[in-house]
């Protein structure tokens, strides 16, 4: 009667489906954190005080046009939070000793930035803010009113602040950049102004205006009294149109902590590694209130799509409810947890380590927490594997690294093969060749169609696994047909964690000597790939001990008769004599093509043998696969515990961290990065994955692979060929308009991927007939051509004359004061219809003052160390005329001082205002979006060179 086969074993069927299925089904939930969302709740009302309906609302109205600092929609927006504000406080009943709304028109303040270098002049900016702060008082908040008196200062500063900017930038509609986080403390204001709802500790709700330009709002909450009160933070931010807020970065575990009570938590601590080493150029509010201020907080931001970032795409309809309900239901979770627990000032902080994982469950633990535990590991680990192979040594057990057995006989010592160095060699070989595929692809597809992972990640995905897997396969297979080992498992294994030592230990450095924590991941999979190791091991238990299986060998080699197997049933393949001498040593550099792995059956049972006794049956049996004959008592069912331990955690934590990578890069070669970074991401997190599937890919049946050959064959060709853009994933170019108001010469320019920029300029009407000049900036072109009059100060479209131009922008200056070294001058400036003009200076400026500034901020320096060769002037109010005093280094830099005076406009909800960007988004192709390229969409100047 035929035996049923076991389910289990380590054979082609039950190694293929189960690990085809548990692989597939990994990556198919990973697949949908990723690209879905959590469902919303049923109620529109699921907590007490947020209300999910009105907050879609006030999205939608607050989206409906652009609304940059510099335009007058700017200030609709501003008086229309202010009413909200005060029509939630009116509702809540919230009276004056609970909540008290701030809508600040005085604070001001000039700063500055530094450099990319000593050498390298900074940038100062003069700022008049319009933030609008809600308080609302904590149960353990003072009761005096500190902040209406002169100077005056809270008992302790233990507020938590809530962050977000209600600017847009003058080419977007702002909904997640950065409406959803606006409408976040809306609905924090109606939910902590709710009785029984009250804050411990006091809350700091601030809608800031001007990050996009330079911060500026962040900058300007120093000068307000209630930032004295504020100890920790949460800031609200976004960088795409829809999927979901990641926690970007955060200063300490403590604070982590509150964010980890989100119900959908999302992010990894490597994001801020990427922040902390530059290799995120955009910034967010975050640095000033952590770097300028000293506060402690979180910075939780939407990351994608960033080619919707700063377009007319980033606006309510792709941004979408469950959107909104995922950020807000995270501000709500990480602020109720801020204001009841308090951080105290005096508090220690512990840089943290965290991750999400598949975005319902939140990992943290503190950085010399991790480093503990990494040492246990990388001491603990070989310790005990060494221990086991000394057990097994101890028991006769020890086949790993064993040629020979010598047998006493009558004869003399009788050698017995073993091949226990079969295999030892195979799986760095196989990796060798596996992965050199995907790293291949990625050099080919950056060289061949270097923007097509912008609009195809997952093409490019499916390409560079289905490489991997068929090639380390098709070499498995190969080398376990012509020298098959039971011992591919625990070599492979242990090479798998000896590889992950190394890396773990090159972790540790990194986190101890740069703070770079991103390298979590390979404690992970130290330990899990240190426990398959040590499983292999111990299924080394269940084999004979070497010298009795060796005595028997011998005994029956002394057999005429039995020495010679006999073929295997069903199979027209012979098998030869086991103790040939020639295979005694045989080891991974011994020839491929001899057969001895095939010679050690011994003859199958017939079904006329059954009364032959069980043990009688298994000595006799065929070792199992053609492998060494002693490994048939090998337990079947090791390799699916092996499986579970070492694949699951590591495809989860390490194909979250490559898809929140990759959709963080992919889309990044457009603002003048290298996608390379993102190819070879791909690569190296495919190779990671799916390594530990080598050991075990010589059980794989032919059907997979050839399947994921047909798949590289089809994603090949695809991204080799299609066009990387799409209307869902459009190419930005980067719009501006420069004019010399005093000579009348209008130049529009784009800037852009080269040759997309040129072929998106073939369709705007205005560059028609005109020779477009480009130049290369970085790895993107700037292309130029005469444009159409913008009408932002009044003048007449079309008009090319010199003379409209030149009322747009006054300015007169002069020389003040000439000593030795130093030489001072004054610069009034004013421009028609707008609140932003700027100084751009030949040579770099040592101090700077503004008429009218409030005190200087010692944390915010008004110019650089090495100097300022660049002077912003924002205004609250219209047409205002500004006072500026410059010194500069006359002794190093001459007694003149030359430079431009520009004023900048910036609006576009009116049709026909900036004539070139109406045409330019009109005509250039459905796969290329607007944005700006500087602060200005159209930039007026004049020319200055003032002496004594």
């Amino acid at each position: 009667m035929a035996r049923l086969s076991n389910p289990i074993a380590f054979s082609r069927g039950p190694v293929t489906v189960i690990a085809t299925a548990i692989y597939a089904a990994l990556l198919a939930i990973l697949i949908w954190v990723q690209v879905d969302l959590p469902a919303l709740p049923k109620s529109p009302t699921p907590i007490h005080g947020i209300n999910l309906t009105e907050a879609w609302l006030d999205l939608r109205l607050l989206t409906a046009e652009y609304h940059p600092y510099n335009s007058h929609r700017n200030d609709i927006v501003h008086d229309w939070l202010v009413q909200r504000i005060k029509g939630i406080l009116k509702d809540n009943n919230a009276s004056s000793t609970a909540a008290y709304l701030f809508d600040d028109q005085v604070s001001n303040l000039t700063s500055s930035t530094s450099g990319v270098s000593t050498t390298t002049s900074g940038i100062s900016v003069y700022f008049e803010g319009k933030n609008i702060i809600t308080y609302v008082r904590g149960k353990d908040d003072d009761k005096e009113e500190w902040w209406k008196e002169e100077d005056g200062t809270p008992s302790e500063p233990h507020g938590v602040l809530v962050n977000a900017h209600y600017d847009s930038v003058s080419t977007g509609y702002g909904s997640t950049d950065d409406g959803v986080g606006v409408i976040s403390i809306l609905q924090l204001i109606r939910h902590f102004t709710i009785k029984d709802n009250e804050p411990r500790n006091g809350l700091v709700l601030l809608l800031n205006n001007g990050e996009e330009d330079f911060l500026n709002g962040a900058r300007a909450f120093g000068q307000h009294p209630m930032s004295k009160f504020v100890h920790s933070f949460l800031n609200l931010e976004g960088a795409g149109a829809g999927g979901r807020a990641a926690l970007f970065r955060s200063t300490d575990e403590e604070v982590t902590a509150a964010y980890a009570k989100s119900p959908y938590p999302f992010g990894t601590v490597v994001s801020g590694d990427a922040f902390q080493r530059g290799l995120v150029r955009s910034q967010t509010d975050y640095v000033v209130f952590n770097g300028a201020f000293g506060y402690r907080g979180l910075d939780v931001a939407f990351i994608g799509p960033r080619s919707r970032y700063h377009t007319d795409q980033d606006e309510s309809r792709h941004t979408g409810k469950k959107a909104l309900w995922h950020m807000l239901s995270a501000a709500v979770a990480t602020t109720q947890h801020l204001t009841k627990t308090g951080i105290s000032p005096d508090s220690e902080s512990h840089r943290a380590i965290w991750f999400d994982v598949l975005g319902r469950a939140f990992a943290l633990m503190q950085t010399h927490t991790f480093f503990a535990l990494s040492v246990a590991l990388l001491v603990a680990g070989p310790i005990i594997l060494i221990l086991t192979l000394a057990v097994l040594l101890r028991f006769d057990k020890l086949y790993l690294f064993s040629s020979t057995h010598r047998v006493h006989t009558v004869d003399g010592d009788n050698p017995v093969s073993l091949y226990g160095w079969r295999g030892c060699f195979r799986f760095p070989l196989i990796m060798i060749f596996a992965a050199a595929a995907p790293i291949a692809l990625a050099y080919l597809l950056f060289k061949e169609n270097e923007e097509i992972v912008h609009s195809s990640p997952w093409p490019v995905w499916a390409m560079m696994i289905s490489a991997f897997l068929f090639v380390a396969w098709f070499f498995a297979r190969f080398a376990d047909y012509v020298r098959p080992s039971a011992l591919t498992r625990a070599y492979g294994f242990g090479w798998i964690f000896f590889g992950w030592w190394m890396i773990l230990v090159v972790a540790l450095l990194y986190e101890e000597q740069f703070q770079i924590s991103g390298g979590y991941f390979a404690l992970l999979y130290s330990a899990s790939a240190f426990l398959t190791t040590w499983l292999s091991y111990l299924e080394l238990f269940s084999l004979p001990k070497k010298n009795k299986y060796a005595t028997e060998k011998a005994q029956g080699s002394e057999d005429s008769d039995t020495s010679r197997p006999a073929s295997r049933p069903g199979s027209s393949r012979q098998v030869e004599d086991t103790n040939d001498d020639d295979e005694d040593d045989a080891t991974e550099q011994s020839s491929l093509l001899r057969s001895g792995g095939r010679s050690a059956y011994k003859t199958l049972p017939r079904e006329d043998e059954e009364s032959t006794t069980k043990s009688a049956i298994k000595k006799k049996i065929l070792a199992k696969h053609d492998e060494q004959e002693w490994s048939a008592t090998l337990w079947d069912w090791m390799w699916l515990l092996q499986f579970i331990v070492i694949v699951p955690i590591n495809v989860i934590v390490l194909g979250q961290l490559g898809f929140y990578l990759v959709e963080a890069l992919h889309q990044t070669g457009q603002d003048g990065s290298s996608v390379f970074l993102a190819y070879l991401g791909i690569a190296v997190i495919t190779i990671f994955i799916f390594s530990p599937m080598v050991p075990m890919l010589h059980r794989f049946s032919w059907h997979i692979p050839i399947f994921l050959l047909l798949v590289l064959g089809g994603t090949l060709a695809y991204n080799l060929v299609a066009f990387p853009f799409s209307e869902q994933n459009r190419v930005k170019l980067y719009f501006q308009q420069q004019i010399d108001l005093e000579h009348g010469n209008n130049t529009v320019s784009l800037l852009g991927l080269p040759p997309f920029v040129q072929s998106a300029i073939e369709n705007v009407p205005s560059a028609a007939g005109q020779h477009v000049e480009c130049t290369p900036v970085e790895n993107r072109e700037r292309c130029s051509w005469i444009g159409p009059t913008p009408q932002v100060a009044g003048s007449s479209a079309y008009v090319y004359s010199r003379a409209p131009y030149r009322g747009w922008l006054n300015y007169n200056a002069s020389i003040t004061n000439q000593a030795k070294s130093t030489s001072t001058a004054q610069f009034r400036i004013s421009g028609k219809n707008t609140r932003a003009c700027k100084l751009l200076f030949d040579a770099p400026i040592t101090s700077l003052h503004v008429h009218g500034q409030s005190s200087e901020d010692k944390r915010l320096p008004p110019v650089p160390e090495q100097g300022s060769k660049e002077t912003r002037l924002w205004s609250r109010t219209w047409n205002r005329t500004w006072t500026v005093d410059v010194t500069w280094d006359s002794k190093q830099h001459g007694s003149n001082l030359a430079g431009k005076a520009v004023c900048l406009w910036s609006d576009v909800n009116q049709q026909g205002v900036i004539p070139a960007f109406d045409e330019v988004a009109h005509y250039v192709p459905v796969w290329a979006a607007i944005t700006k390229a500087s602060d200005g969409l159209v930039e007026g100047y004049k020319s200055f060179n003032i002496t004594r």
